[in-house]
């Protein structure tokens, strides 16, 4: 931009010299600029109007801006670029992309919600939702006013996982709020009339018998409950990586999960919140609990009927054809079986009183889950067969003790047939020799694997001159015979 002072001199020169050219060399400039500022002083010192310079968009311009008003401003530039070219428009992506995002600036501008921020009351409203991450499923709720913060995991979003999670938040917070704001989640919604949401029966029962007021968000409106949609993002994002519960396609422990996610709870709900710029649990304590309704003496049963089972002979119930045990005090009687995500409770209900029998994590079919508790001890590592004498002769033999029954058992697993024939000889030598002798023999024939009547009568006839060989490591004693000695001193 040259001064007033050069433009003056410019004019000047042009007047002396009459062409740009000549003026330009006097001036030392391009007669391009003695040209400019010669036409803006003949047109009174204003510069002269630019013409719009047409863009290579305008033909398909109408059409975008049509396309952006009947989808609501959500259709992309991707997607439009083909059907453009395919009207007209031969330019560059890039400067397609410009296009839209103006238009859909127009649009915004003029159709705007006017949303206005939420204002929470005490004791009003309890927000929840759920996340899923990986096949873990989270479910969240915050308590608006004074923003506790309750999360759980679950294997599905089942109405009966839903309600119980629903009834656990209740009293884990001590109380019931008024309004519980869900948005039009499947399990809870039975239909849909004019854009309001029916829910199912179970929901209005469980909803009058803690006494609140069900609500659901508008559809594709999750603004509405932003304040834990932030709170879903999180338990998906970071807190499964911190409890160490992204374990790819290893089964997660849900009451460990569960376990952390409470412990977590915990933690942030008495940490100062960044909004409201005070401690949530403090806040809930002081001002909203004495606000809440009131928790009712029972909670609900939810997910239908109950599930009763007889305990058999096995001191097991079968459930989805698997087995559990519970304890053999139960075998014979109706309990009562009752599954919450990956865990199966047995319930045993007398005079009135309902007591927790047993508690497993589901397994699959033909599997069995068992407790060594439930039968007094843990498993032996090989299966017992007990002795059970029928016969005269077997219960008089194995009225001799252990070491008969042992040599009993020895002889049977070596295969001895004649065994049965010869108990008869066997007690006829406990006649001859008493007890005690025979039960030394008996002793060490099943040491020496003898199994005959015969190989113990040789025993009982050799007596105490038979030799007594010790496992291996024991000290030999044996008593040598005395000889003559003489002096070596000569």
């Amino acid at each position: 931009m040259k001064s007033a002072r050069e433009r003056m001199d410019i004019i000047s020169a042009y007047r002396e010299v009459g062409s740009y050219r000549g003026a330009a060399a006097m001036c030392a400039t391009t007669p391009k600029t003695v040209r400019r500022v010669i036409e803006r002083h003949e047109a009174g010192g204003a510069g002269p109007e630019r013409k719009a310079r047409e863009r290579n968009y305008e033909p398909v311009a109408e059409l975008v801006a049509a396309k952006i008003a009947k989808t609501q401003g959500r259709i992309s530039a991707k997607r439009l670029l083909p059907e453009m070219r395919a009207a007209g428009y031969e330019g560059s992506a890039r400067n397609f992309r410009r296009l839209v995002a103006e238009a859909k600036a127009d649009w915004r501008r003029t159709h705007h919600r006017g949303r206005r921020p939420a204002v929470w009351t005490p004791g009003e409203h309890l927000v929840i939702d759920w996340g899923v991450l990986a096949g873990l499923h989270v479910f969240c709720a915050v308590l608006a006013w004074s923003r506790v913060r309750f999360v759980r995991f679950a294997v599905d979003e089942r109405a009966a996982t839903t309600l119980s999670l629903l009834a656990e938040c209740f009293e884990t917070l001590g109380g019931v709020p008024k309004v519980v704001l869900a948005d039009r989640m499947a399990c809870l919604k039975a239909d849909v009339v004019a854009d309001r949401v029916v829910p199912t029966p179970d929901y209005v029962r469980f909803a009058s018998h803690y006494r609140f007021r069900p609500d659901f968000c508008h559809g594709a409106d999750p603004q509405s409950k932003g304040i834990v949609e932030n709170l879903v993002g999180y338990a998906k994002t970071d807190l499964i990586i911190g409890c160490g519960l992204n374990q790819g396609e290893r089964p997660v422990d849900l009451a460990a999960a569960n376990a952390a996610a409470a412990a977590w709870c915990t933690e942030v709900n008495a940490t100062e919140h960044s909004e409201i710029a005070a401690v949530p649990a403090q806040r809930l304590a002081e001002h909203e609990a004495a606000l809440l309704g009131g928790l009712p003496a029972l909670r609900p049963r939810v997910g239908g009927p109950a599930v009763t089972r007889k305990v058999d002979r096995l001191s097991c119930v079968r459930y989805g054809s698997a087995r559990y045990s519970v304890p053999t005090t139960a075998i014979g009687t109706q309990v009562e079986v009752r599954v919450h995500g990956d865990q199966l409770t047995i319930l045993s209900g007398t005079h009135g009183a309902v007591t927790v029998l047993a508690e497993h994590r589901l397994v699959g079919p033909g599997e069995a889950s068992v407790h060594d508790t439930h039968y007094g001890g843990p498993r032996p590592a090989t299966p017992a067969r007990a002795i059970r004498p029928k016969t005269a002769n077997e219960k008089a033999f194995c009225a001799l003790g252990r070491v008969a029954e042992e040599f009993l058992a020895g002889a049977a697993a070596a295969g001895s047939t004649r065994l049965g024939a010869e108990l008869a000889e066997l007690l006829a030598l406990r006649d001859a020799h008493g007890e005690q002798a025979l039960l030394e023999a008996l002793a060490r024939a099943t040491a020496f694997g003898r199994w005959r009547a015969d190989d113990v009568r040789s025993i009982l006839a050799a007596g105490t001159a038979a030799p007594r060989p010790r496992p291996a490591g024991d000290a030999l004693i044996v008593e040598l015979p005395a000889v003559p000695t003489r002096s070596l001193v000569r």
